[in-house]
């Protein structure tokens, strides 16, 4: 069984499940997001939010291939290229933090290990680049068929709140808050993670 990581661009962009392909939730405020649903316009808003990310910053997702079959993804962004980033009442992320916008993983591919792989990957990325942290809107109940990371898993994998809230905790992974983190993020994320199984925690979102 071969296991991939590949950046999110145009060209694959189709292999994020069907009602992730179309979802603006993060990408639009509000406002904007009701607009282009009522046009049916998401898929291209969808399309130029990726572009223009790309363009701009860079990478901003990662999708993990199992046997070359899309299992998972994560998105990410800085908090200036997330319009509903301001919209929560843990608003605003911090100027020097990422936006972990959302995570899911296939229930097929579940209990594999995945959800520490995606981990991993945007940990090299951000630290590579110099990202201090990382900051997350956790969804402390967690319903299924959401855009969110569940609270409890984030908590699970090193973030600490910083902003607390009965529904939309603001919680924050300080990047270089383990020492081995430049010098060998995947033995500190070892670390991190030790026993969970993030697979389960992801599965809702």
């Amino acid at each position: 069984m071969s296991r991939r990581l590949v950046n999110i661009t145009l060209d694959n962009l189709s292999d994020l499940p069907h009602r992730c392909r179309r979802c603006v939730f993060w990408e639009l405020d509000p406002v904007t997001r009701d607009r282009a649903e009522a046009a049916g316009g998401t898929d291209l808003e969808k399309e130029a939010w990726i572009s223009s990310t790309l363009l701009e910053w860079g990478s901003c997702g990662r999708i993990a291939y199992v046997d070359d079959v899309p299992a998972g993804f994560v998105m990410y962004a800085p908090p200036l290229y997330v319009p509903r980033s301001v919209a929560f009442p843990t608003s605003p992320v911090s100027a020097d933090a990422v936006l972990l916008m959302t995570a899911h993983i296939l229930p097929e591919f579940t209990g594999g290990g995945l959800g520490r792989m995606l981990v991993q990957g945007v940990a090299k990325d951000l630290t590579r680049r110099a990202v201090k942290a990382v900051e997350a809107f956790g969804d402390a109940k967690g319903e299924e068929g959401g855009c969110m990371v569940p609270a409890d898993y984030l908590l699970s994998v090193g973030f600490k709140t910083v902003r607390p809230h009965h529904r939309y905790p603001r919680l924050r992974l300080e990047l270089k808050s383990a020492l081995s983190w430049r010098e060998d993020v995947e033995v500190a994320l070892e670390r991190l993670l030790g026993s969970m199984t993030p697979e389960g925690a992801l599965r809702p979102v």
